[in-house]
């Protein structure tokens, strides 16, 4: 079956450029000129222990895709080999697949916010209070599953490396909207792409701003979807469950942790499933034992139905009445 098929050697998979590794260093330059504009400017925006917390996650991140690289190349290849149709690796051919990469990031990133399972390996890149260039270091080390979600787009026929090159600068355009110092942008810019002003307000952990702007690069998803929302007040950064820990580990997986205690007391399946695939917001545990709290208060505050027992006149004898 696959006997005319391409391997990784074929397409010369370990020559591709790693751009994110090229530009790791620029990123950093940029981080520290961030820094010091806010240490001259007298701004929050960066703290020590959660700059050095980032910086850990993402180079153990970086770690992890250059062990799975190998197998991520195989996976695109294996579905590139297994359709018939096929999108020659030319200039025009990155223009449709960048697209319909955005595409499958958008739900990827939505869907990783709707669903429990998924918030665990998005998590880590929300529990900072600040917002920073270095915010975009902070990529769980369990997000490669999400793999399953490009699926569709490897599908369509595009060539690995027009696949793998798209991907590459689609992470790469998260790093410059994670700041504070960059205002809105012309409005032709502000409606098709997203910004930092677009990107703040994902991450903010105000009510009216939760769940809004999903957009990775293309924030028109959002627009068309009906999860995008401007810019108002400056947000407050972080999640609606603060934690305070500086721990890489922690902050990886505190999530997990958390579902595998819930996991553990559930009672069925049914429940099982939605520890998993329920909102993050909502806790199945604890409003399963409201639930039961509250029926068992409704039970005691009912008085049973009886008969009412008749009173005795001792000033009666029923015997002499009858024999009257």
């Amino acid at each position: 079956m696959f006997e005319n098929h391409l391997t990784l050697e074929d397409i010369g998979a370990d020559q591709w450029p790693n751009i994110i590794l090229w530009a790791a260093p620029v990123m950093f330059f940029l981080v520290f000129v961030e820094w010091i504009i806010s240490l001259n400017k007298n701004k929050d925006a960066y703290d020590g222990k959660d700059f050095l917390a980032a910086s850990t996650i993402g180079f153990v991140n970086v770690g992890i895709s250059a062990l799975i690289k190998v197998a991520i190349f195989g996976i695109a290849l294996f579905f590139y080999n297994i359709v018939p149709w096929k999108i020659p690796a030319t200039w025009w051919s990155f223009i449709p697949c960048f697209f319909a990469l955005d595409f499958a990031r958008y739900w990827a990133h939505r869907v990783a916010h709707e669903q429990r399972f998924w918030w665990a390996t998005h998590v880590t890149h929300h529990n900072s209070k600040k917002y920073n260039f270095s915010v975009s270091f902070r990529l769980s080390w369990t997000q490669h599953i999400k793999i399953i979600f490009f699926i569709p787009v490897m599908c369509m026929g595009f060539d690995p490396f027009v696949f793998f090159i798209c991907h590459q600068i689609a992470v790469l355009y998260q790093f410059w909207i994670h700041t504070e110092f960059i205002k809105k942008l012309p409005a032709p810019i502000e409606f098709f792409f997203t910004t930092p002003s677009h990107h703040r307000v994902h991450h903010a952990s105000d009510e009216h701003y939760l769940d809004k702007n999903y957009g990775s690069t293309f924030i028109i998803w959002d627009r068309i979807f009906g999860t995008f929302m401007p810019e108002g007040e400056r947000p407050n950064y972080g999640i609606t469950k603060p934690v305070t820990s500086y721990n890489p580990i922690y902050l990886v997986f505190h999530e997990w942790v958390d579902i595998v205690k819930d996991m553990k007391k559930a009672e069925s399946f049914s429940e099982a499933w939605k520890i998993l695939f329920a909102p993050p917001a909502e806790d199945v545990i604890k409003a399963r034992e409201e639930a039961r709290q509250n029926g068992m208060q409704e039970n005691t505050s009912i008085a049973p139905k009886t008969a009412p027992t008749p009173v005795l006149n001792t000033n009666e004898n029923p015997l002499m009445d009858k024999e009257e």
